[in-house]
């Protein structure tokens, strides 16, 4: 896969997650709350300065930390297993997610949530979160096909 393709996408993802919170903070005040589809997915205004469920709020010298490694970790792989077109779909979307929430604390001191399910006690998630977790459930599917990153 060629880099420009990853680089590509890797901006694209992280503009989608940049435009949604700057469109979430310009149209609904926070903590203010809209319902999409009732008893299921609400739309929230949530400025949080941890992580899930407001873990280690506050702590933006420690996610700077986590930042740094993820992205040093997620670029050393790419590169190396830069054949792998699974690998490299999954470590964009991956390192996208990562970085879209850390412009956000880099600039703001926290991220923008939005998306509530409301059928169950699960945190507000915002896109970033969505490329993460998709990221890294493609990384095992990848991991399970093929094996070691060798």
């Amino acid at each position: 896969m060629p880099i420009v393709y990853i680089l590509i996408s890797l901006c694209a993802l992280v503009g989608i997650d940049q435009a949604i919170k700057i469109w979430i903070s310009a149209n609904i005040s926070e903590t203010s709350s809209t319902t999409i589809i009732p008893g299921v997915l609400s739309i929230t205004n949530l400025h949080n300065s941890g992580a899930a469920w407001s873990i280690l709020e506050g702590q933006q010298w420690l996610f700077s930390i986590i930042t740094l490694v993820a992205v040093v970790a997620i670029v050393y792989f790419m590169i190396k297993l830069k054949g792998r077109k699974l690998y490299l779909t999954s470590t964009t979307i991956l390192l996208a997610g990562i970085l879209g929430n850390f412009i956000n604390r880099f600039l703001q001191g926290y991220v923008v949530d939005m998306f509530q399910v409301d059928f169950i006690n699960f945190p507000v998630f915002n896109f970033a979160d969505i490329c993460i977790t998709f990221g890294i459930i493609l990384l095992f599917f990848a991991i399970l096909r093929d094996g070691d990153l060798d």
